[in-house]
């Protein structure tokens, strides 16, 4: 079994920043893929931004620029750090990894979610 733990959120005013952090815990060999999705009220979950167990990392066209995401393999955790908020960005933010368990077994995780909201 694995636990990621997310935390950094909060409210932050437009033009804010806000540092996201995941911290997975339990069976874990080795961890490939980590990412970041989020869904505001009333909308389906979305990718934000993705990165390989090698460094290589993608983001979704409307946080380019502004949201960079970084990861520490040995503290097994996943970070994102969001410049220049917007109101737009106001969502609950989730953390999910590809988790080895073992040589032979992988699983998809997710976190509880943290609230990121933008106003003024």
């Amino acid at each position: 079994q694995v636990q990621l733990v997310e935390s950094g959120g909060g409210l932050v005013r437009p033009g804010g920043s806000l540092r996201l952090s995941c911290a997975a815990s339990g069976t874990i060999f080795s961890i490939n893929a980590m990412g970041w999705y989020r869904q505001a009220p009333g909308k389906q979950r979305e990718l934000v931004a993705g990165i390989t167990s090698s460094g290589s990392t993608n983001y979704a066209d409307s946080v380019k620029g502004r949201f960079t995401i970084s990861r520490d393999n040995a503290k097994n955790t996943v970070y994102l750090q969001m410049n220049s908020l917007k109101p737009e960005d106001t969502a609950v933010y989730y953390c999910n990894a590809d988790v080895k368990n073992s040589w032979y077994l992988s699983h998809n995780y997710w976190g509880q979610g943290t609230q990121v909201t933008v106003s003024s």
